[in-house]
């Protein structure tokens, strides 16, 4: 798993938050989503006994397993735009899903009135 610049930032601004210097930063990936994931965070005190704690770029990244193998060759990204702001996972070899809120897209000429 690799932290782009932007996600250790994030992470980091977070973790100020909380006065234990011993907490984790919860990741939790799902299948789902633009990305092709979906992911959900939480600064915590400890891991859970079935979570594993991972030192990436000296951040205490606590993954559970499901997550954990969805993140393997992955890189986690943060990004804020006007329309989303939140985690997206890269994963070598998988192409992201198109999002959008129509099915599909209609020429402007079939809606003019004749």
């Amino acid at each position: 798993m690799k932290l782009t610049p932007a996600a250790q930032k994030f992470i980091r601004r977070m973790m100020r938050l909380t006065p234990d210097a011993n907490a984790g930063f919860r990741l939790k990936a799902r299948p789902g989503g633009c990305s092709g994931y979906t992911v959900e965070f939480d600064v915590v005190a400890a891991p859970a006994p079935e979570e594993t704690v991972m030192l990436c770029e000296d951040l205490r990244i606590i993954l559970d397993a499901e997550s954990r193998l969805l993140m393997n060759e992955a890189t986690v990204d943060f990004q804020e735009s006007i329309s989303s702001t939140g985690f997206v996972l890269a994963v070598q070899g998988q192409a992201g899903q198109a999002c959008g809120s129509a099915p599909a897209f209609v020429s402007i000429d079939s809606l003019a009135r004749r």
